[in-house]
Protein backbone atom coordinates (compact mmCIF):
# COMPACT_ATOMS: atom_id res chain seq x y z
CA UNK A 1 0.00 0.00 0.00
CA UNK A 2 1.25 3.48 -0.77
CA UNK A 3 1.05 6.24 1.76
CA UNK A 4 -1.59 8.87 1.21
CA UNK A 5 -0.69 12.46 0.52
CA UNK A 6 -1.06 14.62 3.60
CA UNK A 7 -3.95 17.05 3.63
CA UNK A 8 -2.39 20.46 3.00
CA UNK A 9 -5.47 22.65 2.42
CA UNK A 10 -9.22 22.62 2.89
CA UNK A 11 -11.27 24.89 0.66
CA UNK A 12 -14.73 25.73 1.93
CA UNK A 13 -17.78 26.95 0.10
CA UNK A 14 -18.93 30.21 1.70
CA UNK A 15 -22.74 30.51 1.69
CA UNK A 16 -24.58 27.65 3.35
CA UNK A 17 -21.31 26.07 4.47
CA UNK A 18 -19.31 28.59 6.54
CA UNK A 19 -22.01 31.24 6.91
CA UNK A 20 -25.80 31.41 6.69
CA UNK A 21 -26.95 31.56 3.09
CA UNK A 22 -28.45 35.00 2.48
CA UNK A 23 -29.13 35.11 -1.28
CA UNK A 24 -27.08 37.77 -3.06
CA UNK A 25 -25.87 39.21 0.22
CA UNK A 26 -23.99 42.47 -0.11
CA UNK A 27 -24.43 43.52 3.54
CA UNK A 28 -21.63 42.53 5.94
CA UNK A 29 -23.99 43.01 8.91
CA UNK A 30 -26.04 40.02 7.68
CA UNK A 31 -23.10 37.60 7.91
CA UNK A 32 -23.70 34.88 10.51
CA UNK A 33 -21.28 31.95 10.92
CA UNK A 34 -22.95 28.55 10.83
CA UNK A 35 -22.70 26.27 13.87
CA UNK A 36 -19.44 24.36 13.78
CA UNK A 37 -17.62 26.72 11.40
CA UNK A 38 -15.24 28.09 14.04
CA UNK A 39 -14.60 24.61 15.44
CA UNK A 40 -13.88 23.13 12.01
CA UNK A 41 -11.34 25.86 11.26
CA UNK A 42 -9.81 25.47 14.73
CA UNK A 43 -9.19 21.79 13.99
CA UNK A 44 -7.18 22.65 10.86
CA UNK A 45 -5.19 25.80 11.59
CA UNK A 46 -3.03 24.42 14.46
CA UNK A 47 -2.05 21.46 12.25
CA UNK A 48 -0.73 23.80 9.57
CA UNK A 49 -3.50 22.83 7.15
CA UNK A 50 -4.23 25.91 5.07
CA UNK A 51 -7.81 27.09 4.69
CA UNK A 52 -9.51 28.85 1.84
CA UNK A 53 -12.85 29.78 0.34
CA UNK A 54 -14.14 28.89 -3.12
CA UNK A 55 -17.41 30.68 -3.84
CA UNK A 56 -19.76 31.33 -6.73
CA UNK A 57 -21.12 34.87 -6.46
CA UNK A 58 -23.38 35.14 -9.49
CA UNK A 59 -25.16 38.16 -8.03
CA UNK A 60 -22.34 40.29 -9.45
CA UNK A 61 -22.82 38.92 -12.97
CA UNK A 62 -26.57 39.33 -12.64
CA UNK A 63 -26.19 42.99 -11.56
CA UNK A 64 -27.69 42.37 -8.11
CA UNK A 65 -24.59 43.37 -6.12
CA UNK A 66 -21.11 44.69 -6.78
CA UNK A 67 -17.73 43.03 -6.46
CA UNK A 68 -16.96 45.61 -3.75
CA UNK A 69 -19.98 44.40 -1.76
CA UNK A 70 -18.81 40.78 -2.11
CA UNK A 71 -15.37 41.83 -0.87
CA UNK A 72 -16.88 43.60 2.16
CA UNK A 73 -18.90 40.48 3.02
CA UNK A 74 -15.73 38.37 2.66
CA UNK A 75 -13.85 40.75 4.95
CA UNK A 76 -16.61 40.32 7.55
CA UNK A 77 -16.34 36.53 7.22
CA UNK A 78 -12.62 36.85 8.02
CA UNK A 79 -13.29 39.11 11.00
CA UNK A 80 -15.70 36.52 12.41
CA UNK A 81 -13.89 33.29 11.49
CA UNK A 82 -10.25 34.31 11.25
CA UNK A 83 -7.98 34.70 8.26
CA UNK A 84 -8.16 32.50 5.19
CA UNK A 85 -5.08 31.69 3.15
CA UNK A 86 -6.88 32.08 -0.18
CA UNK A 87 -10.14 33.35 -1.60
CA UNK A 88 -11.29 32.24 -5.06
CA UNK A 89 -14.54 33.82 -6.19
CA UNK A 90 -16.43 33.50 -9.48
CA UNK A 91 -18.65 36.51 -10.14
CA UNK A 92 -20.10 35.22 -13.42
CA UNK A 93 -23.74 34.34 -14.00
CA UNK A 94 -24.49 30.67 -14.86
CA UNK A 95 -25.24 31.51 -18.49
CA UNK A 96 -21.70 32.89 -18.92
CA UNK A 97 -20.41 29.27 -18.88
CA UNK A 98 -17.32 30.39 -17.00
CA UNK A 99 -14.72 27.63 -16.41
CA UNK A 100 -14.23 28.78 -12.83
CA UNK A 101 -17.89 28.60 -11.78
CA UNK A 102 -18.61 25.49 -9.72
CA UNK A 103 -19.25 22.68 -10.71
CA UNK A 104 -16.39 23.46 -13.13
CA UNK A 105 -12.97 23.00 -11.49
CA UNK A 106 -11.58 26.51 -12.06
CA UNK A 107 -12.01 27.89 -8.53
CA UNK A 108 -10.41 24.82 -6.96
CA UNK A 109 -7.55 24.91 -9.46
CA UNK A 110 -7.00 28.64 -8.90
CA UNK A 111 -7.03 28.28 -5.10
CA UNK A 112 -4.57 25.37 -5.19
CA UNK A 113 -2.27 27.30 -7.52
CA UNK A 114 -2.40 30.40 -5.31
CA UNK A 115 -1.37 28.22 -2.36
CA UNK A 116 1.45 26.62 -4.34
CA UNK A 117 -0.26 23.22 -4.11
CA UNK A 118 -1.79 20.70 -6.45
CA UNK A 119 -5.51 19.95 -6.24
CA UNK A 120 -4.60 16.48 -4.93
CA UNK A 121 -3.18 18.23 -1.85
CA UNK A 122 -6.58 19.84 -1.21
CA UNK A 123 -10.10 19.00 -0.15
CA UNK A 124 -13.32 20.92 -0.76
CA UNK A 125 -16.21 21.08 1.71
CA UNK A 126 -19.59 22.37 0.60
CA UNK A 127 -23.32 22.09 0.97
CA UNK A 128 -24.46 21.30 -2.58
CA UNK A 129 -23.54 18.93 -5.36
CA UNK A 130 -21.66 21.53 -7.43
CA UNK A 131 -19.15 21.92 -4.59
CA UNK A 132 -18.16 18.25 -4.54
CA UNK A 133 -18.41 18.02 -8.34
CA UNK A 134 -15.88 20.87 -8.64
CA UNK A 135 -13.59 19.05 -6.22
CA UNK A 136 -13.78 15.82 -8.24
CA UNK A 137 -13.29 17.64 -11.56
CA UNK A 138 -10.14 19.29 -10.16
CA UNK A 139 -8.74 16.11 -8.60
CA UNK A 140 -9.38 17.13 -4.98
CA UNK A 141 -11.28 15.28 -2.27
CA UNK A 142 -14.82 16.51 -1.68
CA UNK A 143 -17.11 16.28 1.33
CA UNK A 144 -20.77 17.25 1.26
CA UNK A 145 -22.32 18.74 4.39
CA UNK A 146 -26.05 18.74 3.56
CA UNK A 147 -28.46 21.40 4.75
CA UNK A 148 -32.06 22.31 3.96
CA UNK A 149 -31.24 23.27 0.34
CA UNK A 150 -29.21 20.17 -0.47
CA UNK A 151 -31.16 17.90 -2.79
CA UNK A 152 -31.54 14.20 -1.92
CA UNK A 153 -29.94 13.16 -5.22
CA UNK A 154 -26.87 15.27 -4.38
CA UNK A 155 -26.50 13.39 -1.11
CA UNK A 156 -26.89 10.03 -2.87
CA UNK A 157 -24.24 10.91 -5.48
CA UNK A 158 -21.67 12.26 -2.99
CA UNK A 159 -18.83 9.88 -2.11
CA UNK A 160 -18.31 11.50 1.27
CA UNK A 161 -21.07 13.01 3.42
CA UNK A 162 -20.73 14.49 6.90
CA UNK A 163 -23.45 15.77 9.24
CA UNK A 164 -21.62 19.02 10.07
CA UNK A 165 -18.40 20.94 9.42
CA UNK A 166 -16.34 19.56 12.31
CA UNK A 167 -17.28 16.00 11.28
CA UNK A 168 -16.27 16.80 7.68
CA UNK A 169 -12.87 18.04 8.85
CA UNK A 170 -12.35 15.04 11.13
CA UNK A 171 -13.20 12.76 8.19
CA UNK A 172 -10.65 14.49 5.97
CA UNK A 173 -7.97 14.35 8.64
CA UNK A 174 -8.68 10.66 9.18
CA UNK A 175 -8.50 9.99 5.44
CA UNK A 176 -5.22 11.80 5.03
CA UNK A 177 -3.37 11.37 8.33
CA UNK A 178 -4.29 7.94 9.64
CA UNK A 179 -4.17 4.32 8.62
CA UNK A 180 -4.39 3.91 4.82
CA UNK A 181 -6.78 0.96 5.14
CA UNK A 182 -9.60 3.34 6.09
CA UNK A 183 -12.13 3.59 3.29
CA UNK A 184 -12.20 6.76 1.19
CA UNK A 185 -15.94 6.40 0.77
CA UNK A 186 -16.27 6.79 4.53
CA UNK A 187 -19.63 8.29 5.55
CA UNK A 188 -20.13 9.56 9.08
Amino acid sequence: MTARRPLRAVLFDRDGTLIEDVPYNGDPDRVRPLPGARRALALLRPLGVRVGVVSNQSGVGRGLLSAAQVNRVNERVERLLGPFDVWAVCCHAPEDACPCRKPAPGLVLAAALALGLTPADCAVVGDIGSDVEAAAAAGALGVLVPNRVTRADEVRRAHRVAPDLPAAVRMLLRLRHHHPAEREADRT
